[in-house]
């Protein structure tokens, strides 16, 4: 329903829905999809849906074919997991308390609590000590397709650096906005279930809601919106890769840093432009990644504008007071904020699809090193989402901050397959 209205406003949602599928947007998104190009096949393990309504818009993949059914998870040993045995689960310890504190606060996971519990009790515990809790009291379970495969597609993001200021002048001319007060989120998750994971976004124009404003229309509207601008920046490409990452840092030209966090999206769906780019026989399969295209762009100065409004989704921030210093090349503040709302631990902490992962789950992933064979194995926990990370088996891996982060995850287009762990009597039915 809309937010700022009555329960009476209820059979209007229902009604506004076929009108408004065409800027439909992740319920619990707080990042968009990395640029990375996607596979042939879509992963998606949802067997139906509106067909307005792309399951994996980067894709292209039109959602509402029908695909049989499997069952979403398959009970495993622990000695199946490839590289269980090698990973340094204690550098996960951490990240798993952290997603303790959302756990133990859903009631319908009462196991969680009682594992949690004694799972803060621990005190800096060994790899061995880990192991040894995991394997006594949860389970792994395989996570499934629809179609009944297992591997999937596993990319990364991470938290960029920009260069900004608080006022708009020369080279701080590219606006980051935050939420406009004429944006509606229509929820219709009480009027049909089916949708819980599904936002509707759209705008008033007279007595219509109509879909908001597209990445184009508000570039085009940069005027009107001009009183909106939490910061200005120097680089329109970075302003974008921003928005695909869902957060970052920026240094001021008073030297400060400052952090802005995910806030809201104009609910249209997201389009890569590296696949657009592909599809126009102007770069390779190989060479869409994140610095791909940021050659392009280079080369092509004069058709970026063009490019980035391809993609007709466009984020929305709010600024977040660092923790720390958050000095430029140290370490600095801890991670942003996830769709968890715990901090995200460097290649600890995954975005995942809340249709398939509840948020908080322990995951081990078994993937590659970006652009490599090398294997990469360990345990991870699924602390963020995505607009369109879609699919079972789909997670994207946080880097961490800065430039080394960013040159991994633009990079990471691997095959995967991911095992929740879970406690006797969490998995579903």
């Amino acid at each position: 329903m809309f937010k700022s209205q009555s329960r009476r406003a209820l059979p209007l949602a229902a009604a506004l829905f076929t009108a408004l599928l065409t800027a439909c947007g992740g319920g619990s998104a707080t990042r968009e999809a990395p640029a990375a190009t996607c596979p042939t096949t879509p992963t998606s393990a949802t067997t139906s849906a509106p067909p307005s309504c792309p399951l994996c818009p980067q894709c292209g993949a039109a959602a509402g074919s029908q695909v049989p059914a499997a069952k979403p998870l398959q009970a495993a040993r622990w000695n199946e997991l490839p590289g269980w045995g090698d990973d340094d689960l204690a550098a996960a310890w951490p990240t798993f308390l952290l997603s303790c504190r959302a756990l133990v606060s859903r009631p319908q996971w009462p196991q969680w609590k009682s594992v949690c519990e004694e799972a803060k009790g621990l005190a800096s515990p060994s790899t061995a000590a880990v192991r040894r809790f995991f394997e006594s009291r949860l389970q792994p379970w395989l996570l499934t397709n629809a179609d009944g495969t297992t591997s999937g597609l596993i990319t990364g993001y991470y938290e960029p650096l920009l260069r900004g200021s608080r006022t708009r002048g020369k080279p701080y001319l590219q606006p980051v906005l935050g939420v406009p007060a004429d944006l509606l989120t229509i929820d219709l998750a009480s009027v049909l279930p089916d949708l819980k994971n599904m936002r509707l976004r759209g705008r008033l124009e007279g007595h219509r809601v109509v879909p908001y404003f597209s990445r184009s229309e508000i570039t085009n509207r940069e005027k009107d919106s001009a009183d909106r601008a939490l910061l200005w920046v120097d680089d329109p490409v970075e302003l974008f890769f921003l928005q695909v990452q869902g957060s970052g840092r920026v240094k001021l030209a008073d030297g400060s840093t400052t952090r802005l966090a995910y806030a809201d999206q104009n609910g249209h769906p997201y389009q890569s432009i590296g696949r657009v780019l592909v599809d126009r026989g102007e770069l390779t399969l190989e060479q869409a990644s994140m610095q791909g295209i940021k050659q392009w762009a280079r080369a092509n100065p004069t058709r970026v504008n063009e490019l980035l409004n391809a993609n007709p989704s466009y984020v929305f921030f709010r600024e977040q007071p660092l923790k720390g210093n958050g000095s430029v090349g140290t370490d600095g503040p801890e991670g942003p904020s996830g769709a968890l709302g715990v901090p995200l631990t460097p290649e600890r902490s995954i975005a995942v699809d809340p249709k398939h992962v509840a948020l908080g789950t322990p995951v081990f992933l078994s993937t590659s090193q970006p652009e490599s064979a090398t294997p990469l194995r360990r345990l991870v926990l699924a602390q963020d989402a995505g607009g369109a990370i879609r699919g079972a088996v789909r997670a994207d891996l946080f880097w961490g901050f800065g430039a080394a982060a960013g040159a991994q995850a633009g990079r990471m287009k691997q095959s995967g397959q991911m095992w929740l762990l879970l406690p006797p009597g969490a998995a579903p039915k």
